[in-house]
């Protein structure tokens, strides 16, 4: 049965949570890692079809792999980060639906050209992305998610050869009061919402 979550969770994965940008010196293990999917691989997306893919970037060589992709901007931030994810998603994702979504033949939905899975692998690895960032803010790490990097260089460099595409970056490690931007304003539910 759901129950309704403490403030101090909904804080935490809400109200209080910020975007980083800069992270406590502190590592963040393997273990963290393959639990941070754990927790987002639940997440989920229309007929099962996952499309999101990760690569988590720990290592110096890793970071020197990215660093030529990033804008200026993002450049700093990301190479003193302890882990940067490339969140992407697979245009052939339906490849895996006869395990994922056994009960029918959910592959014939997707057959044809790529380009038809281009829009629902964007939506449903852009789903992923957000419960990737809300599961680390589950299991006490920050997160800084960007845009402002060359698509195609990060593509080349992690995926060539693949059917995956890079869709956005997210910084994680553990929070630091440092790099903290004032809360910037949000709209109201009158302002974004109606109820008919």
């Amino acid at each position: 049965m759901s129950a309704i979550l403490s403030d101090d969770v909904l804080d935490q994965l809400f109200r209080t949570a910020r975007t980083a940008n800069a992270f406590a010196d502190t590592p963040v293990s393997e273990a963290t890692l393959h639990q941070l999917y754990e927790l987002t691989k639940y997440g989920p997306t229309a007929a099962n079809t996952t499309p999101a893919r990760f690569v988590f970037i720990t290592s110096e060589q890793g970071k020197a792999r990215l660093a030529p992709a990033l804008d200026a901007g993002n450049l700093a931030k990301t190479l003193a980060a302890p882990v940067t994810v490339i969140v992407g998603h697979d245009l052939d994702f339906h490849d895996k639906l006869p395990y994922l979504f056994p009960h029918t033949d959910a592959r014939s939905w997707f057959d044809g050209p790529q380009e038809g899975r281009r829009q629902p692998a964007l939506l449903n690895g852009s789903l992923q992305g957000a419960y990737l960032i809300m599961a680390a803010r589950a299991l006490g790490l920050a997160a800084g998610p960007m845009g402002g990097f060359d698509h195609a260089k990060v593509d080349a460099e992690f995926f060539a050869g693949t059917s995956i595409v890079s869709n956005f970056l997210v910084n994680l490690g553990y929070p630091s009061d440092q790099g903290l931007f004032p809360r910037s304003p949000r709209l109201s539910f009158d302002e974004a919402a109606r109820i008919l």
